[in-house]
């Protein structure tokens, strides 16, 4: 019987995908102070892409992550993301965050 190492994977590949959606989302324009502080300290690119490596520590793959950025950009439940420019624009500035820094860095 192999050992599981990473028994969370699964959660921590649903983390990464409520994340990037929380990000590519932005806040909403009536959000109260408390909404814009807890968006400013926590949903920056920088945090964002910190939590995705902390999760692909974790047991999640690079592949595992691109799937779920293809799927934002082209599954029909994430339509109304897709329909706010703003919202590709983060999204591509994410992943170009996330990857690389990672050519850059190996």
């Amino acid at each position: 019987m192999k050992p599981n190492n990473f028994a969370m994977r699964d959660w921590h590949l649903e983390h990464i995908k409520k994340v990037i959606t929380r990000y590519i989302k932005g806040i909403s324009p009536d959000a109260s102070s408390f909404e814009k502080r807890n968006f400013k300290n926590h949903s920056t690119i920088s945090s964002c892409a910190k939590q995705i490596e902390y999760d692909m520590k974790h047991g999640v793959t690079t592949e595992q992550v691109m799937a779920v950025m293809e799927r934002i950009r082209h599954d029909n439940s994430f339509a109304d993301l897709r329909a706010n420019p703003d919202c590709i624009q983060r999204l591509d500035d994410l992943e170009r965050q996330l990857f690389t820094s990672k050519k850059v860095a190996s």
